[in-house]
């Protein structure tokens, strides 16, 4: 059984992070089953912001174990999200769960993957699921060309994806993370990997 769709975007600003999620679930390439899924969740004391797309009972184990990396690195997103990539691309288990996250402290933006990937996207945006591509690229445009917020950018970028992707709706969590007192807004964006030392 073939259960899938979502759509999740992150955009950072100078004030922090948002990211949306759309709320379909869609069984095999015709069926819509629920409208209103849940794919964006708060972790670590609500200091994190976490959105997966892929399927759910996956996604929550790779929440409770990106929890625990939190709680042993004091809430160090960066260093928890290289932690969990290492055991994900080797553990036999997880090696066969089928998810991707999106993370964001409201500091920084990071994909993870199940390859080992955790990637900080250099202009501080990300899309994962179905329609991240186009979601992406309206959060883009939005961003270039206009003043609004990342909250704002979300959810008018989410409902772009929404008209154009057949696995996204129009039903959006949108949840927001204020950048921490402790990181300036001008903190510079990287990439990195499990070999790679934590920024």
């Amino acid at each position: 059984m073939d259960i899938h769709g979502t759509t999740i975007l992150a955009v950072l600003d100078a004030s922090g992070a948002a990211m949306a999620g759309d709320g379909q679930v869609t069984l095999g390439q015709s069926v819509a089953i629920k409208h209103t899924a849940r794919k964006v969740r708060r972790l670590y004391q609500d200091r994190v912001l976490v959105g997966f797309a892929g399927a759910t009972a996956d996604a929550f184990t790779l929440f409770e174990r990106l929890e625990k990396r939190l709680e042993s690195h004091s809430g160090n997103l960066q260093r928890a999200a290289v932690e969990l990539a290492k055991e994900w691309r080797t553990d036999k288990y997880l090696r066969r769960l089928e998810a991707m996250l999106l993370a964001t402290d409201g500091a920084t933006v990071l994909l993870i993957s199940g390859t080992g990937d955790v990637i900080e996207p250099d202009d501080g945006m990300a899309g994962i699921g179905s329609g991240g591509a186009y979601a992406l690229a309206a959060a883009r445009a939005l961003a270039r060309n206009t003043n609004l917020s990342a909250r704002d950018i979300v959810e008018k970028s989410m409902l772009v994806a929404a008209e154009l992707c057949v696995f996204t709706n129009q039903n959006l969590t949108i949840e927001t993370m204020a950048r921490p007192s402790s990181v300036p807004a001008s903190t510079p964006a990287s990439a990195s990997s499990p070999k790679d030392s934590p920024a």
